[in-house]
């Protein structure tokens, strides 16, 4: 039930982290994967069967067609589209400036959004399946996190908007809220701030950051027939940081 076999998935941000990650899992389960990233194709997935590669910025005009006619012509008509491309690390709403509060809406918004309807408008009829990335802080307040958080929230709408829409024609759209991921950058900071730590590592059930292959698993979840009946769910794969207000005292296991 968590395979693909002969599936074409259009995954974008595909040559790190978690795009790359996503991949590989696709790739494991017998899909066929075009991945479209501004940076060229990692050697782990570059070399693999079944693997294509477009290097290209989407917030360029006409960028997200442009990639679906070239997945259409490269390995054939899109069955499973992951929008996973996007940029992170806001500032203080105070601090943010309108260009970027428009590069967090080109990047994590915009091109998922046109993308979105190029692909579910050739899916329409034969059936597909969507899934985006959302975050956390798109379903929780975070300070700090203004523009990002505001973007992600809406891309968490975008997916029950769509599922709705489009649900009649076979098209289902779903989306992973990701909590604090592992990477060199996060266990930095974990070391190296007292506050970071609190707030993301204990204030979590399980304690820890998540891996990019835990999110990747998730969207092959999403994207198999075992989803089959799942349409406009926005899925925290979190650890339970998003369900949490209150831990059991560690010295005792009790409040």
């Amino acid at each position: 039930m968590m395979r693909i076999d002969d599936k074409v998935a259009i995954v974008t941000g595909s040559s790190s982290g978690i795009g790359l990650a996503i991949a590989r899992r696709f790739l494991d389960a017998g899909g066929r994967v075009f991945g479209v990233d501004r940076s060229a194709a990692d050697a782990s997935v570059a070399g693999r069967n079944g693997f294509q590669h477009l290097t290209l910025d989407l917030t360029e005009k006409g960028a997200p067609e442009t990639a679906v006619q070239a997945c259409d012509a490269n390995l054939g008509p899109v069955d499973i589209l992951i929008n996973n491309a996007g940029i992170g690390n806001a500032k203080p709403l105070l601090e943010t400036t309108d260009e970027d509060l428009y590069r967090y809406i080109a990047i994590n918004l915009a091109a998922p959004f046109a993308l979105c309807r190029s692909a579910i408008g050739r899916m329409r009829g034969r059936g597909g399946c969507v899934v985006n990335m959302a975050s956390v802080f798109g379903i929780v307040g975070v300070a700090n996190s203004a523009a990002y958080g505001v973007t992600k929230g809406a891309i968490a709408q975008m997916t029950r908007q769509f599922a709705t829409e489009f649900g009649r024609d076979g098209v289902r759209v779903n989306a992973i809220a990701p909590g604090l991921i592992s990477s060199p950058l996060t266990a930095e900071r974990i070391a190296a701030k007292g506050w970071f730590r609190n707030s993301f590592i204990d204030a979590s059930p399980l304690g820890r950051a998540g891996e990019a292959d835990e999110i990747a698993l998730a969207a092959l979840f999403l994207s198999s027939p075992a989803a089959a009946f799942i349409t406009g769910v926005v899925l925290p794969v979190d650890g339970g940081w998003s369900a949490a207000k209150m831990l059991p005292d560690p010295a005792t296991a009790s409040f």
